[in-house]
């Protein structure tokens, strides 16, 4: 027996949040339940975050949260608990599935059935934003080596657990050698523990054309966040059900089971709103939690009930549709579907009674560091580089000499073209001169003489090798 917080939200949300647990329980599920409120009355009661701290300390006691849709009042100040409950749970794992259900709800793609898991915690969504000179902002894209491994480590033992065959990681290394690099390093060597699941990389930008053109030729796909936000969406809207997908949000200890969709509060009390969403946020939460054999039980139930053409009004159609049905209605025939099978969508088959293995990140032993350089980046609002390298020339240390300028990423000096348009953001990269060494004084001696030579200096960003192997970026063209 797993203990649950449960929170029936918004709108359709209790409606839809009693049809789930209806089902669920009918089939077995081994669950209790402690109910909490969130969302509208929460925050207009006040509390600016939708949550009070008596409900946080139920939710980190179960470990397990099912959601229904809340409404975020606009205006106010008031904060998405998605994104509050993502971030102080740790929920670095946001699942995905996006498969089609044709022929009853129209696609393009009448064989789809692909997972998106997306990194939930990190990448540019750290949100650490600076302007830094008139011209130019800069967002750091922060890639961790745990946030890494916790993320495909999860695809993987979510395409055992499911009997997927194949995980595909999507980054952009060939651009982003660093941030994007670690995070296919890491694939491959998590892949090599999965022998039994294939493994392939795609570059993000073929690979995501490739899913929108031909999603039956991927499994189980594993990006980083910013990526995963993108495509998660696309690819629920080529299955043409965005209405009937789930979604989970995994973290070491807690995870968080939801519908994709809203509140929808014109709906509400009229016994209409379609359940199907939260159902299979619903049947995530008994896979993740080692019930597979209950969640296979609903899953195929309600696969046999759309396909008994027993559908709600948002996907009814003329000639496929057999009979419109209520919230309740559309429960009651899944319940009664329990036991049963499709014939013409695809049954699930999941690994039985295997709760997910996640194991807690384990820090490496430290790599030997070595500073081998600085790059200074500087406001300067001229536009000929080799008039800026000559000034630049003159904050010089006897430690650390001035090697590139780049602009936007690409090398303006030494040898740059006059073709290349700059902007007022320089990066100005110094190097050890003549066998010696920089260190941390040659920075503050650098910085020092860029005060006296009247250089505007944005930041600093020191250059290390890592057991003698370089840590950082060339600039384009160098």
């Amino acid at each position: 027996m797993t203990r649950i917080t449960v929170a029936k939200g918004d709108g359709i949300g209790p409606e839809i949040m009693d049809a789930t647990l209806e089902i669920i329980l009918a089939a077995g599920a081994k669950i209790e339940i402690d109910e909490i409120e969130v969302g509208e009355k929460v925050y207009l009661a006040g509390n600016t975050s939708g949550i009070a701290a008596e409900s946080w300390d139920i939710i980190r006691r179960n470990k397990i949260f099912l959601k229904a849709p809340i409404t975020t009042p606009q205006g106010g100040g008031y904060k998405s608990l998605n994104v509050t409950t993502r971030k102080f749970l740790g929920l670095y794992s946001n699942v995905r599935p996006c498969m089609s259900l044709h022929p009853f709800v129209s696609t393009k793609h009448p064989v789809m059935d692909l997972v998106i898991v997306r990194e939930n915690e990190e990448d540019l969504y750290a949100g650490i934003e600076h302007q830094q000179t008139d011209e130019v902002v800069q967002c750091l894209k922060l890639i961790s080596r745990p946030g890494c491994e916790k993320i495909i480590r999860y695809a993987f033992e979510y395409a055992k657990q499911q009997n997927r065959k194949k995980v595909t990681c999507f980054t952009k290394d060939n651009i982003m050698k660093q941030t994007d690099g670690l995070f296919h390093q890491v694939f491959d060597e998590i892949a090599k523990e999965y022998p039994e699941i294939e493994n392939e990389h795609w570059i993000i930008d073929i690979g995501a054309a490739k899913m929108a053109d031909t999603p039956e030729a991927f499994d189980v796909i594993v990006m980083p966040n910013l990526y995963g936000d993108v495509l998660s969406d696309v690819a629920a809207q080529i299955t043409g059900s965005v209405g009937l997908a789930g979604s989970a949000n995994i973290g070491e200890e807690c995870a968080m089971f939801e519908a994709i969709h809203g509140s929808a509060p014109r709906r509400a009390g009229q016994n209409v709103a379609n359940p199907s969403g939260l159902l299979q946020g619903a049947i995530m939460m008994l896979n993740h939690i080692g019930q597979t054999e209950v969640a296979e039980k609903v899953q195929n139930a309600w696969l046999k009930t759309l396909e008994d053409g027993i559908h709600t009004y948002d996907i009814f159609k003329e000639n496929i549709s057999k009979q419109k049905v209520g919230t309740k209605e559309f429960a009651k025939a899944v319940i009664a579907n329990i036991g049963q099978k499709p014939s013409i969508l695809k049954p699930v088959s999941y690994a039985k009674n295997a709760a997910l293995h996640l194991p807690k990140y384990k820090r490496k032993s430290s790599a030997k560091k070595e500073l081998v350089g600085v790059d200074v980046f500087i406001h300067w609002n001229g536009t000929d580089p080799n008039e800026l390298a000559e000034k630049i020339k003159g904050i010089e240390t006897q430690d650390a000499q001035l090697s590139m300028i780049t602009n936007r990423g690409i090398k303006v000096w030494p040898d740059g073209f006059k073709e290349t348009f700059c902007t007022d953001h320089w990066r100005c990269r110094f190097k050890p001169s003549n066998g010696s060494k920089i260190d941390k004084t040659s920075i503050t001696e650098l910085l020092a003489n860029a005060i006296k030579q009247d250089v505007d200096t944005i930041k600093t960003e020191n250059l290390y090798a890592f057991e003698g192997k370089a840590a950082y970026s060339l600039g384009q063209g160098q």
